[in-house]
């Protein structure tokens, strides 16, 4: 399965699926499990498991809803590179663009 930052990121928009996906890293659960430490019904942990599913971040297990790390390394790189690039700011950005016309890249 190839994992898309838009997908884990509009999956990861969704307060409630981020809780249940904070819930599952710590420790995988079954469906019932969720809804009963949720205020939300069954159908709709399962809902939301399902989207958390078709972006990557989870699967099936022996019945339990595990978190898959894969993404998150993704997610991160995102991010440090937005810090970065907020933190140097946008002289560093067009000194580097001059550097590299410069070197005809």
């Amino acid at each position: 399965m190839t994992l898309e930052l838009d997908a884990v990121l509009e999956a990861l928009a969704e307060p409630t699926r981020r809780d249940i996906f904070e819930r599952i890293v710590v420790r995988p659960r079954r469906v019932g499990d969720l809804a009963s430490e949720l205020p939300i019904t069954r159908p709709a942990v399962s809902h939301h498991v399902r989207v958390l599913r078709d972006a990557g971040l989870v699967e099936d297990n022996d019945g339990a809803v595990q978190a898959r790390a894969e993404a998150l390394p993704m997610v991160r790189m995102y991010f440090d590179r937005l810090w970065l690039e907020v933190s140097l700011g946008d002289t560093w950005l067009r000194q580097r663009r001059t550097e590299m016309l410069d070197f005809g890249l």
